[in-house]
């Protein structure tokens, strides 16, 4: 589980595929998630980046 949540699994979906909660998950692996606030900027910068209309052909 260690290495889906380094690798940048969602927690929720870790949780599920090991039958723990979230809360459980976080409260035992939150050393992994750790240090990941770079990628998570990144992220949220590109799914919130303005796109080009669907009928600009620039």
């Amino acid at each position: 589980m260690s290495t889906w949540l380094s690798a940048g699994v969602p927690p929720a979906q870790v949780a599920e595929w090991a039958g723990h909660s979230v809360a459980v998950l976080l409260k035992l692996y939150a050393k992994c998630i750790a240090g990941q606030e770079e990628d998570a900027k990144r992220r949220i910068a590109e799914a919130t980046k303005p796109r080009a209309a669907s009928g600009d052909t620039r």
